[in-house]
């Protein structure tokens, strides 16, 4: 009867014992609470009392960055916000390293972010955002590499810029326009300008090709029954009549 209750009680122990570790996960296990091993995904046997295990999920994980409040190398005062991914690359460093990486990695991101934007002009933060995000990448991984943590990406979600700065902005851009149209004309009449002088040369350098273009000109006003053709003849052909009439 007492061997059997021995066995009952290991079998219960051992089954009381075992911890399964996910494919994406890996178990920081410790023993009399020291670090002992990280434990691989499957089923493992962690006794009680003795041991403990830690859980590390080891996906790629999205932290959403809240807005913050900076200011540009030019005093211009923005809101930003960013989404960072990371994810866990040395579960040991992550447990052991800090207390809460997930909360950790967030609070370091914002003071990142904040602390870049205030390195760049406006024009830049918004000309550049892959540079200043790929900037933001750089140094929250190196930071947070002690921790055991490798940052995949950060991407900067929206800028939003004060009233006064978006009005000024959009009257920048109207007078850009506008200055861009007033060239855009004056280039168009320069190169008009330069087709009729070459149509006026053109016309007086060829015998007969001015009276053949007034030819073309009035068939073509007279093609409509609204309009009123007015010939007005040469000053020579006047003088010739009257001269004739006296004879």
């Amino acid at each position: 009867m007492g061997y059997y209750l021995l066995i009952l009680i290991i079998v219960v122990l051992v089954l009381a014992s075992i911890r399964q570790i996910n494919e994406y996960e890996r178990g920081v296990k410790f023993m009399l609470g020291r670090y002992y091993k990280v434990l691989l995904p499957g089923w493992r046997l962690v006794f009680p009392l003795i041991q403990s295990v830690s859980k590390v999920d080891m996906r790629v994980r999205v932290i959403d960055v809240p807005d913050q409040d900076a200011i540009t190398k030019d005093n211009v005062s923005v809101n930003v916000n960013a989404v960072l991914y990371y994810k866990v690359a040395d579960a040991k460093m992550a447990i052991i390293e800090v207390e809460e990486y997930a909360f950790a990695v967030s609070q370091l991101a914002q003071t990142t972010m904040r602390d870049v934007v205030g390195e760049v002009n406006l024009d830049e933060l918004l000309a550049s955002r892959d540079v200043i995000s790929s900037r933001i990448q750089q140094i929250v991984d190196k930071a947070s590499d002690p921790w055991g943590i490798k940052v995949v990406s950060v991407d900067l979600k929206h800028i939003e810029l004060p009233e006064e700065m978006k009005r000024t902005i959009a009257k920048q851009a109207e007078a850009e326009r506008e200055k861009r149209a007033v060239i855009i004309k004056a280039e168009g009449e320069v190169i008009a300008a330069v087709n009729m002088a070459k149509a006026a040369k053109m016309l007086s350098d060829s015998t007969g090709a001015l009276h053949l273009r007034t030819l073309q000109s009035i068939n073509d006003i007279s093609s409509d029954q609204s309009n009123t053709v007015v010939f007005v003849l040469p000053i020579e052909i006047l003088r010739a009549l009257e001269g004739f009439s006296k004879k």
